[in-house]
């Protein structure tokens, strides 16, 4: 049945696991092995990736720059300066922008947002969105996840006459921006302990920094966790360290005191807010702020985040639900097109990247459907779309593949770019989309193993299901938040009997569900969701008509179904095998 390699993950020294079972009281070995993987081989590393709190977090003055970003904006509220929050439209700029903009107002500043437009602008700070800001009185603008690599839009935003602070989390080029302040933990000189903080964070940080500047108590700010909390987990940064310190404290704001706008989008999108994950951020809240940005005006979203009348937050957040819908028709409409022509493309000379242009894909939809493309075929893809004399696209990778460094090998043939090791953006010229093509075929083909571009299951352990207890699943539950670098861990259970009805679940019956339960035993009897292998139904049924056990790659999780709860098991992959 299954297609995918199961690679069980190599731990440098076994007898790590047998020690930390010891320190942490007898823990189920399945478990003690999941730790190890993740770095965690001490009573005291367990401790704090268990129970990290806020009061880990790191000082926002080891920032480089931190103390003249701080001035500045306190000297642009004292003398009452027009503050503009230049962000970006995506659900990572849109929260950084919430965020800022709240606060700035909360302590007297004179401030107004701007997004760019991602049609008339582009993408960060371009010549027509600073002169965009001039017109609208700017004295300071703060630049929040973007802006580091924009040295000749810095010099023109100071030919304008108005200063700049940015606040970015992607990486500098050689040269920064020549500004008041560039706070970047990627920078070079720059000691901040953490890298990988997303621009939300960085914007909280720059906030905590002037509150503490001003003589309040930076616990003032909790209730800003909920903003940081979606963008940590729709930007996929990695969900270690301060990350997942903020992910959890603000997954505790969004549970218990979400902004109004949040409450009411949760409840557009059916999702309940009291039970908060990084699932369903990435696909309820994420999708539906994302919406504003990416078929009409980012603004949008921004204007819900700080909405505090539930009249007006409740239109705004119906107008981005309905921006979603048609998003999502656009979507499926280019994703068909995508598909067709990557089969194509791929059919001729060997490839290790796809590339696709098309001169009417809209740009908003672009960087969803080239993350499908990923899944499909388990390679890099990078989806391009015309748009005025250039073309603009959007690029996303696989584990193993750095796709901004892959851009990078290619960076004379592009106006410009940007991005992540999993996610990037491009500009370039029409003339340089054949060579484009050849070289960034030719930079990924550097970066692959022999089983880069195989489809993988990552295996944290072997288990019994028999194992799967009370203790068992209080221990798993607090693995979480889950997201980039602290997968849900992923478990292997092999010489299983297939239980109850096969079936098809769905609209178009594309999941699968039945149950299983140990070869030999009577209990326990766990429940399985398979997602996306509806294409199995038949050949599970066979293999139960046939008494045949099976193995199973699975993930746990709870399943609530009529006010009811239980566990059940996510299956990633499954395989036949021989009776014993």
């Amino acid at each position: 049945m299954g297609t995918k390699r199961w690679n069980i993950k190599t731990i440098p020294d076994p007898d790590a696991v047998g020690e930390l079972q010891k320190a942490l009281n007898n823990l189920p070995h399945a478990l003690a092995r999941t730790l190890i993987l993740r770095d965690i081989d001490s009573f005291e590393t367990a401790r704090s990736f268990f129970r990290d709190g806020l009061d880990r977090l790191h000082d926002p003055a080891e920032y480089t720059g931190m103390h003249l970003a701080v001035e500045r904006v306190l000297n642009a509220i004292e003398k009452g300066e027009q503050i503009t929050v230049y962000g970006d439209y995506d659900v990572d700029g849109t929260t950084s922008t919430a965020l800022l903009t709240h606060y700035l107002k909360s302590v007297g500043a004179r401030v107004q947002f701007f997004i760019p437009d991602r049609f008339k602008h582009g993408y960060g700070l371009s010549p027509s969105g600073l002169n965009a800001v001039k017109e609208l009185g700017t004295d300071l603008i703060i630049a929040l996840d973007c802006g580091v690599t924009a040295v000749s839009e810095a010099e023109l935003a100071r030919d304008l006459g108005m200063e700049l602070i940015i606040c970015d989390h992607h990486t500098p080029q050689d040269e920064l921006p020549d500004a008041v302040a560039v706070l970047d933990a990627k920078r070079e000189d720059c000691d901040y302990p953490f890298k990988d903080l997303c621009g939300c964070g960085v914007t909280f940080k720059l906030v905590r920094a002037v509150h503490q500047a001003l003589g309040h108590d930076p616990d003032e700010l909790l209730h800003y966790l909920d903003l940081v909390a979606v963008a940590t987990a729709a930007d996929m940064v990695p969900l270690k360290g301060e990350n997942r310190i903020l992910l959890r404290e603000g997954l505790k704001q969004l549970r218990r005191r979400p902004r109004m706008g949040l409450r009411i989008l949760a409840d557009q999108a059916g999702a309940r807010l009291s039970e908060a994950t990084t699932r369903s951020i990435v696909f309820s809240l994420g999708p539906r702020i994302n919406a504003a940005g990416r078929l009409g005006d980012a603004a949008r979203a921004v204007n819900l985040l700080l909405a505090d009348d539930q009249i007006e937050a409740t239109a705004r957040a119906r107008q981005l639900e309905r921006l979603n819908e048609e998003r999502r028709a656009l979507d499926r409409e280019t994703q068909k097109q995508a598909f067709a022509q990557a089969d194509r493309f791929l059919a001729g000379k060997e490839r290790h990247a796809v590339v696709l242009h098309h001169p009417d894909w809209h740009l908003g939809v672009i960087g969803i459907v080239a993350s499908r493309l990923v899944e499909r075929h388990y390679r890099p893809a990078v989806m391009l779309a015309t748009s005025g004399k250039v073309i603009k696209g959007s690029a996303r990778s696989v584990a193993g593949i750095n796709i901004y460094n892959a851009l990078t090998a290619c960076e004379d043939l592009l106006e410009e770019y940007g991005g992540h090791d999993y996610a990037a953006g491009l500009t370039m010229r029409p003339e340089n989309l054949p060579d484009f093509i050849d070289r960034f075929d030719k930079a990924v083909l550097e970066s692959v193993s022999e089983d880069t571009l195989e489809p993988v299951i990552h295996v944290d352990a072997e288990m019994r299901l028999s194992e799967l207890d009370e203790r068992f699943w209080a221990v798993l539950k607090q693995f979480e938040p889950f997201g980039q670098e602290n997968p849900s861990p992923v478990f292997v259970a092999r010489d299983l009997d297939i239980m109850g009805p096969v079936a098809g679940v769905g609209k178009k019956r594309d999941h699968l569900k039945f149950s299983v339960r140990e070869r030999g035993a009577t209990h326990p009897v766990r429940n399985v969701i398979g997602f996306g292998l509806g294409k199995y139904i038949s050949e599970v049924a066979e293999a139960q008509a046939a008494q045949q056990p099976i193995d199973l790659a699975f993930s746990i999780e709870e399943n609530t179904w009529n006010g009811r709860t239980s566990l059940q098991l996510n299956v990633l992959d499954i395989r036949t095998t021989t009776p014993q």
